[in-house]
C-alpha cells in the first residue's frame, strides 16, 4: 500500500523570538551593516543574550550578557530589536 506524501506543518511565527538577524544596507551613506541576538543557555542555569554587529562580511564585534532570568533576557532582546530598528535596521529575510 502506497504511503501519503508527508507534507511539513505549517510555520509558526514565534511570539517570543530567541533570535534576530538585522541589517541596514543605505548604498548612498555606503553603510552596510548587520545586527544579530541570540539567546542561549549557560552551564548555571542563567541565560546569555548574545550581540553581534559589524559590516557585511565582517566577523564584527560580540558581546555577551548573563541573565539569571529568561524572561528578562527575553525582555533585553526585544528592546535591542526595537532601538535597532528605530535606527533603520530591519529583519534579514535570508
Amino acid at each position: 500500500m502506497p504511503k501519503a506524501p508527508q507534507t511539513a506543518p505549517p510555520r509558526q511565527f514565534s511570539l517570543f523570538p530567541e533570535s534576530a538577524r538585522l541589517q541596514r544596507i543605505d548604498p548612498a551613506t555606503n553603510c552596510w551593516r548587520f545586527y544579530r541576538l541570540t539567546l542561549q543557555d549557560d552551564l548555571f542555569g542563567g541565560t546569555v543574550l548574545v550581540r553581534s554587529w559589524g559590516r557585511l562580511g565582517t566577523t564584527g564585534q560580540e558581546r555577551r550578557e548573563r541573565f539569571g532570568d529568561p524572561v528578562a533576557a527575553q525582555k533585553e532582546l526585544m528592546r535591542w530589536m526595537r532601538v535597532k530598528q528605530r535606527r533603520g535596521y530591519r529583519e534579514d529575510m535570508d
